[in-house]
């Protein structure tokens, strides 16, 4: 099962760089599995460290993807880093081990602290849908626009039933993305 997470890593210039990305469990180890290229990927080879968030506010995952990364962060408790501070939990791990791919490598974790902020109610629909959307638009060169206006017609159903604020302006960040693509107004996301 892969869970969809914000990762936090440090630049080299100590910065905060946040972006989403599944995470999954094998045997007791943590996997990322970034793209290359991805700034993500170079701060996890150099500073061997990371925070997994999760969090329910999905303007986080659309914001990565639509140039908007300035979020809220908080000091991690025992790495040089820092966690969302809207999280409604997070880890902190390093990397143990790396099964090399030359597109998208295999990260093993290990667990350093993890902490539960508040408890998780759920996502609805249109949270979802936001999650699913962002997805897509992190994947536009690879996806077909035909492939791309179906799942998001399926998607903005969910979206015009049960959005509130935050959903609807998450989904219109990641529609303009869309749209800017197919104009080759896009620039490309490191995530």
């Amino acid at each position: 099962m892969i869970l969809e997470t914000i990762i936090t890593t440090r630049n080299e210039d100590g910065g905060v760089h946040l972006a989403p990305m599944g995470m999954h469990d094998r045997d007791g180890q943590l996997v990322l599995a970034p793209f290359r290229p991805s700034r993500s990927l170079d701060n996890l080879l150099r500073e061997r460290t990371a925070v997994i968030n999760c969090t329910d506010d999905v303007r986080v995952f659309a914001g990565c993807l639509t140039g908007r990364r300035t979020w809220p962060t908080l000091p991690a408790a025992q790495i040089a880093g820092a966690r969302l501070a809207d999280a409604l939990s997070h880890t902190e791990v390093s990397v143990e081990n790396i099964e090399d791919d030359p597109v998208r490598p295999r990260l093993l974790c290990r667990t350093l602290h993890s902490a539960i902020h508040r408890p998780f109610r759920g996502f609805n629909r249109a949270q979802s849908a936001v999650i699913e959307a962002a997805i897509l638009v992190s994947r536009l060169h690879m996806l077909s626009p035909e492939k791309v206006d179906a799942e998001v017609a399926y998607l903005t159903i969910g979206v015009e039933k049960t959005a509130g604020a935050h959903e609807r302006e998450a989904w219109e960040w990641l529609m303009n993305a869309i749209r800017a693509h197919r104009t080759g107004s896009s620039r490309e996301a490191s995530v």
